[in-house]
């Protein structure tokens, strides 16, 4: 296991628990914060990246240029990193990112996407930007599927590409698995993103590091989407243990996640009911909230909607799709029980019940 490079998304995945309301302040003092314990690289952009900022997504309390702007003027050593989404993002939001002092950018897509991000590689490149490929959902496709799209991304110039949890549904053997499969597959770095919905962010960013992956991801705290990314405090303690410490302080590090994030928090994200159930179903945690909706309106527990979501490897923006798997729910527990008679009476669960003097018929 060699040391890894950390980048910190505490001020872009953690806008999503924040509800993108990250002052310029906020901005200072954390990134003042992280740069002084030695985190080398911090990424600042709403929750879904350059020009998140919308109807759809969630407004910014304030722009996120201003923020991007305001981080670099505060780090002294750390490197700028901001996010782009093919399709959200666009060249006109790039360059004034880059004008602000973006110095390294991510690009997502959907795991099996890499082919839309070509141009946006093309346009960082030539803009003199460090590039970083996000294989988001990283879980719905076995290893040997994940590289081949990670040769895509690696071929259009990208200088790292992760492996992205995005649900938390991971476990470490799946972690382990595809930054081999990575490894094995690029000339370039590979990374691990790590989500904490089944309480694995740590030990999947650990399995990834034993399976050769070269960059993680923390947040500070925790502070991020579903039930929160691995910890950066956590990850510079366990690095420190293993004796692969890339030069983090790892107690100004405890002391920024105490003093400097926790008292801003909202809300500590942890694996509570809702959490647990988008790393079980591996489904976008903005699923969770339609589906709770639609499920109130039809009676059917929202768990397995998002269940059945998961099996049929729904991504995002096919939202429309939880109406219709809720109403298939609905018919098909009225036709389990189309057939019973009033001697076979039901229990208040959907069981038979035995009925007196005849067979079991439950």
């Amino acid at each position: 296991m060699n040391a890894p490079r950390l980048t910190d998304t505490t001020l872009r995945d953690g806008s999503h628990a924040m509800r993108h309301t990250f002052t310029r302040q906020h901005v200072r003092d954390i990134v003042t914060a992280l740069d002084r314990a030695g985190v080398p690289v911090i990424e600042v952009t709403h929750g879904d990246g350059l020009a998140g900022s919308s109807l759809q997504y969630g407004f910014s309390l304030t722009p996120d240029l201003d923020l991007i702007a305001e981080a670099r003027e505060a780090a002294e050593r750390a490197r700028i990193a901001a996010l782009l989404l093919p399709g959200i993002g666009t060249r006109r939001e790039l360059k004034a990112a880059v004008e602000r002092g973006v110095q390294v950018l991510r690009i997502a897509t959907q795991c099996t996407e890499a082919d839309i991000s070509e141009e946006h590689f093309k346009m960082a490149k030539d803009m003199g930007l460090e590039t970083v490929g996000f294989l988001m959902m990283s879980h719905m496709r076995p290893p040997e599927f994940l590289a081949e799209q990670a040769a895509l991304m690696e071929s259009y110039g990208a200088d790292c590409v992760y492996v992205v949890d995005s649900a938390g549904a991971m476990l470490p053997h799946d972690a382990a698995a595809r930054v081999r499969a990575l490894k094995a597959a690029l000339r370039v770095q590979v990374g691990f993103h790590a989500h904490n919905n089944l309480g694995l962010g740590i030990g999947n960013t650990l399995a990834a590091l034993e399976a050769g992956a070269d960059q993680i991801d923390g947040c500070l705290r925790g502070l991020g989407a579903g039930a929160g990314n691995a910890a950066t405090e956590l990850l510079a303690a366990a690095l420190d243990r293993l004796g692969v410490n890339p030069g983090l302080d790892v107690l100004a590090l405890m002391d920024a996640a105490e003093y400097v994030v926790a008292p801003i928090m909202p809300f500590q994200p942890f694996p509570d009911r809702d959490a647990i159930i988008i790393g079980y179903a591996g489904v976008y945690s903005t699923f969770l909230l339609h589906a709770r909706r639609v499920g109130e309106q039809l009676g059917i527990d929202p768990r397995a909607i998002l269940i059945e979501l998961g099996r049929r490897q729904t991504v995002a923006g096919q939202e429309d799709w939880i109406l219709d798997v809720a109403l298939e729910l609905v018919r098909k527990r009225e036709q389990s029980t189309e057939g019973l008679t009033l001697a076979e009476p039901v229990e208040a669960n959907g069981s038979r019940k035995t009925v007196p003097g005849g067979a079991d018929v439950g």
